[in-house]
């Protein structure tokens, strides 16, 4: 994993961008326009409403268009991936080209391609960068870095702290907002850690400490998602499916199963990233913590600057929590785009200056590619052929429909947002649990669908936090980016094994027999699951 052919900025053969630009291109135009439509394709357009949805649109004539057009979506997401992977083209441009496709292979009416491109999700996350930009110039980072991680020393501990801290508090706080908050903490501990080894006062970088510090923060916080419903709209959506068939859960209850995964799962990640970082030059955090402490020290009491940064930061984090569906995560996150220029502690220039838009526009293009996913009928196409392959291996019931769907959901989760891809699964997945009858459907099938959308590891383009991390994730005194986007290949689609695996061991194995599920709520789902069909 080490080697230079993985390189994405050397001269290894991730390095010949041409190579890439033309293979992403090739792998496009063979699927959209040389490979046959599967008649699987048609017969779905036109049995579940996709075709007939276009034609209404006058983006396809007849059924055979509008299933091409569905092939030609699913053809996007090879480019897609190896464009974000290689940096063939910059990634923010790579964003541009899903909406440009969309116009030019007219895949959903013009009016609505806007809207794929914007919205609630890409105006949090703009709030989100420019917060990070604003915790920076104030200095309230190191501040932050003594509060966390001041009492800590050596080089395991620090990070065993870091991502067992980050995976519990990302189960109740905003992950994305821990993520701006913590990106430039990390950054401030690597400077400190290696300025302490570097001779004549000029630094020496460590590329692998910084690479393990931010990754080892961004994927702590993904797998926070599964402890509680406060972590994210997703759990929220299977929620209230599940009311939908008259066995709603409680959020205490959700705990009792999510919670215990937590700490685990981020223990995991903090010994698979020491393990896997071996060539790492700093070993000793301490004089980063030390060097944090003592310029927090210096700064003495909480400047005007960084209360109203800790302010604003408190103040869009409770309006996120109890704002409710009117705000959205947008709504509160733009005030941090309004309020350091409203009390003159950030430069508006600055902001504009410091947000990474290359990371804003390729979390816009993956957004419109989850849109178009879903309205053209390519993911419940692809969501059928597994779950038919899952019934055919004798998959199809109790741990082994659980451990399916996880990986599914998992799987899909890279490509779209967690909440879409909940939104799109958890219809599929309850009925076919709740028709198995066994005991505890449809909870089991849809905690082991909703957990497995926190394990976004392997795609820049999975979750915010990928993103903010990448974005806010710059070395201090050069501005340099530290992440490639093929690292969240190379380090991430590891971990997300090992993320699945522990789940379907600790979580479906161990506490769901060990919690068990209240009796009768099978019993109950499938009357409404019958009368719905009468």
């Amino acid at each position: 994993m080490e080697h230079m052919d993985h390189d994405v900025n050397g001269n290894g053969i991730l390095a010949n961008k041409l190579l890439w630009i033309i293979l992403g291109g090739a792998i496009f135009s063979i699927i959209a326009f040389l490979v046959p439509t599967p008649q699987s394709m048609i017969e779905l357009v036109e049995k579940q409403g996709f075709g007939q949805k276009m034609i209404e649109w006058h983006v396809a004539s007849d059924m055979a268009t509008a299933a091409w057009k569905m092939k030609l979506v699913l053809a996007m997401i090879p480019m897609a991936i190896i464009y974000f992977a290689t940096e063939a083209l910059p990634i923010g441009l790579v964003g541009i080209l899903m909406p440009i496709f969309a116009y030019f292979f007219k895949l959903l009416p013009a009016k609505d391609i806007g809207k794929t491109f914007s919205g609630d999700a890409p105006l949090f996350l703009l709030g989100v960068l420019a917060m990070g930009v604003t915790v920076i110039d104030v200095g309230l980072h190191k501040r932050l870095a003594t509060w966390i991680l001041g009492w800590t020393k050596g080089f395991v501990l620090p990070i065993v702290v870091l991502c067992v801290s980050m995976s519990v508090i990302g189960a109740f706080i905003s992950a994305h907002a821990m993520a701006a908050f913590m990106a430039p903490v990390m950054a401030a501990v690597y400077m400190g850690a290696v300025a302490a080894n570097s001779r004549n006062g000029k630094i020496e970088h460590d590329p692998e400490l910084a690479k393990l510090l931010l990754l080892s923060l961004c994927f702590a916080l993904n797998v926070g998602g599964v402890g509680s419903p406060a972590a994210g709209g997703r759990n929220v959506i299977m929620m209230g499916f599940w009311s939908d068939y008259n066995v709603p859960m409680s959020f205490g209850r959700w705990m009792m199963y999510g919670l215990p995964l937590s700490p685990v799962l981020g223990l995991a990640v903090a010994l698979y990233m020491i393990m896997i970082f071996r060539k790492v030059k700093t070993r000793d955090l301490t004089p980063g913590l030390v060097a944090i402490k003592e310029e927090t020290r210096k700064m003495g009491p909480m400047s005007y600057a960084q209360k109203v940064a800790l302010g604003m930061m408190l103040l869009i984090l409770v309006l996120w929590i109890f704002g409710g569906h009117g705000l959205g995560l947008g709504g509160p996150a733009l005030l941090a785009l309004f309020i350091p220029v409203l009390f003159r502690i950030t430069d508006w220039r600055k902001i504009l200056e410091g947000i990474s838009w290359d990371a804003w526009f390729m979390y816009c293009g993956a957004l419109t590619l989850g849109s178009l996913l879903k309205e053209s009928g390519a993911a419940l196409w692809l969501a059928q052929i597994f779950l038919e392959n899952l019934t055919r291996f004798g998959l199809g019931s109790g741990l082994g429909l659980w451990v399916g769907m996880s990986f599914f959901s998992g799987l899909i989760t890279n490509f779209m947002s967690d909440a879409g891809t909940t939104a799109l699964l958890g219809p599929i997945a309850i009925p076919m649990g709740i028709m198995t009858g066994v005991a505890g459907e449809p909870w089991a099938v849809g905690l082991a669908t909703a957990f497995s959308t926190s394990f976004a590891h392997f795609l820049i383009v999975g979750t915010p936090n990928n993103a903010i991390v990448y974005g806010l994730g710059v070395y201090p005194d050069t501005g340099q980016r530290i992440i490639s986007p093929f690292d969240f290949v190379k380090y991430g689609f590891a971990l997300w094994l090992i993320s699945l695996v522990i789940t379907w061991v600790l979580g479906f194995a161990i506490v769901f027999n060990l919690v068990g599920f209240p009796e009768g709520i099978t019993e109950t789902a499938k009357a409404v699951l019958a009368a719905s069909s009468n």
